[in-house]
């Protein structure tokens, strides 16, 4: 906490408020200008303030209406009301901007395509660069949006986004378990279509994590009850030619 508060005193831009979890206690909700602005934080903690931190995946604000007609804002993936209870949950739309070379044209929007976002304009600035403009979730722009666009353009186009409209739109809570329990840290908001391939990755990514036990660890992602991915760490096995 004090070191949020030094942070801030000469970088206006960053805001944090108080937040708690069942698996990692208490800790902070950090607003950043980006991904590359929250690493720059994060380093300066453990750097200037020698603080070793867990940093959990971004996530945005959503509405949701009840079917009782009762509306609030879902910050964190703990709030997903029950599924009975659900009437419409509304993501943050964005508004994106890209300036390209030509060439690179077909390679952005189809990137743009993969992150749901939706084709809208272009507009020719010469004979050799053209802005395209889209619409795109929020969700998807702020989860390393920027550095495959740059990759794919091998660093010559260059963005601008800004905020458009809350829309309904098909999202599901993915809780993460192991060993059949739910690590609330690790639970994620995505679209339906989208999930089970987060789910996947996340799930392999913890199998090179934690380490082997003397029994067989499953590592499952789930919608509900549905289980849509499972990744098995084997149990350690005795060396019965050790001696």
């Amino acid at each position: 906490g004090d070191a949020l508060e030094k942070l801030q005193l000469n970088d206006s831009s960053l805001t944090y408020e108080t937040e708690s979890s069942q698996a990692l206690g208490f800790g902070y909700r950090c607003g950043f200008l980006g991904l590359l602005h929250m690493e720059i934080i994060q380093e300066r903690i453990q750097r200037e303030f020698n603080i070793e931190i867990v940093v959990t995946a971004p996530n945005v604000t959503y509405q949701v209406s009840l079917t009782n007609g009762e509306k609030f804002l879902m910050e964190n993936p703990n709030q997903y009301p029950e599924v009975t209870q659900l009437d419409v949950i509304c993501e943050p739309l964005m508004g994106l901007s890209v300036i390209s070379p030509n060439e690179y044209i077909s390679t952005i929007i189809e990137l743009v395509k993969d992150c749901r976002g939706d084709f809208r304009n272009s507009e020719v600035i010469d004979s050799t660069r053209q802005i395209l403009t889209f619409v795109i979730p929020l969700n998807e722009l702020i989860t390393q949006f920027f550095d495959r666009l740059k990759t794919r353009t091998k660093g010559y186009a260059s963005m601008d986004y800004w905020y458009d409209n809350h829309v309904p739109a098909d999202l599901v809570k993915v809780n993460m378990l192991i060993n059949g329990d739910i690590v609330d840290a690790l639970s994620f908001i995505s679209h339906r279509r989208k999930a089970p391939m987060i789910a996947r990755g996340l799930a392999k990514k913890l199998k090179d994590i934690i380490p082997q036990q003397m029994f067989e660890v499953a590592v499952q992602g789930s919608i509900g009850a549905k289980v849509i991915c499972r990744e098995t760490i084997k149990a350690l096995r005795k060396n019965v030619t050790a001696k």
